[in-house]
């Protein structure tokens, strides 16, 4: 994970698609660029211009003293009990612009030890904004916002979306476009049935609503984009259109996100669930290695869990049937 303390993509007019490695990239060039205060440091991140070529660059236009090449470093200590805590402790005297990124959730093939979501870890540490794009758009907006923020934030992002392209707007091209932290996005409309989702879920969550459509099952998609503050309010006001909610996630699923989102529509709109809430998460194990287990992992298999589930509304029940 790297340490942003507080990028452009070279182009002649509005680009149709930016992959999530170019939204990343421009986004921490442009940041450097507007702010000499800000630099990058971490493994990697100089010579061999980061793991996966996000920093790709940035070395060779701002020098290494704004771009740090450190040894490996295990860093949830200080991301818990320092930067977290050092603005409260303080009474408000030392804040702590500090951006803590790097890859998040399921990767492939390479074990365990690093396919692992820490969305909920992080999520549930006070002083801590949990940020975790999708799409380019989220990406650039994200990153921009969270080197703008004044608190630590901890930006989670899914090596396995490095390479995706996503159309992009002008505005989003624009090199003040910053995306609001908190504040989730409608990707998709519906009124029968609300999934929420986050990071590299969202496509599948996505990749799901258009085969209920052919249903006749109209699902409202929600893109968390943050998962510290969560957007508590987008949840509940389309749980209180849909009547259900089903919450989808790679991580584990004890004292997970979806746990949490759960609880918040149990407690602000019960009164308006019309079926019991449906929470599809990883394994309660850890990721094995080898391929053939890797591959029945449920976090792999989100999307055939969406392809064959089967939703009926029923006396104003939506009853799930997964294959």
């Amino acid at each position: 994970m790297l340490g942003i303390v507080r990028g452009r993509v070279a182009r002649g007019g509005v680009n149709a698609s930016m992959t999530v490695r170019d939204a990343l990239n421009s986004a921490l060039d442009e940041e450097m660029s507007a702010d000499p205060k800000v630099f990058v440091m971490g493994e990697e991140v100089g010579e061999y211009q980061g793991a996966y070529k996000i920093s790709k660059g940035l070395l060779e236009k701002y020098g290494p003293e704004r771009v740090v090449d450190t040894p490996i470093t295990e860093a949830i200590d200080h991301i818990i009990n320092s930067a977290a805590k050092s603005n409260y402790m303080s009474a408000g005297q030392i804040s702590v612009p500090i951006v803590f990124r790097g890859p998040n959730g399921a990767a492939a093939g390479v074990g365990a030890q690093h396919s692992q979501c820490y969305a909920a870890w992080f999520g549930a540490c006070p002083g801590l904004k949990v940020l975790a794009p999708y799409s380019s758009e989220d990406a650039r907006g994200l990153l921009k916002a969270a080197i703008r923020d004044p608190d630590p934030v901890v930006f989670l992002e899914n090596e396995l979306l490095y390479g995706e392209s996503f159309p992009v707007s002008a505005e989003v091209l624009d090199s003040s476009f910053c995306l609001p932290i908190g504040k989730a996005k409608i990707e998709r409309e519906g009124k029968d049935v609300t999934i929420t989702a986050f990071s590299k879920m969202v496509g599948y969550a996505l990749k799901a609503a258009e085969i209920l459509a052919k249903e006749g099952i109209s699902a409202e998609v929600i893109n968390l984009r943050s998962i510290r503050p969560l957007d508590r309010s987008s949840i509940n006001a389309s749980v209180r259109k849909t009547n259900r909610l089903i919450t989808v996630e790679e991580g584990f699923p004890q004292h997970g996100v979806g746990a949490e989102i759960c609880a918040c529509v149990v407690e602000e709109s019960f009164e308006y669930l019309d079926a019991p809430v449906e929470r599809i998460a990883g394994a309660d194990v850890p990721m094995p290695y080898a391929a053939n287990l890797e591959r029945e992992w449920p976090s792999h298999r989100v999307q055939h869990s969406f392809v064959y589930t089967n939703v009926k509304v029923e006396r104003s029940k939506i009853t799930f049937l997964l294959f």
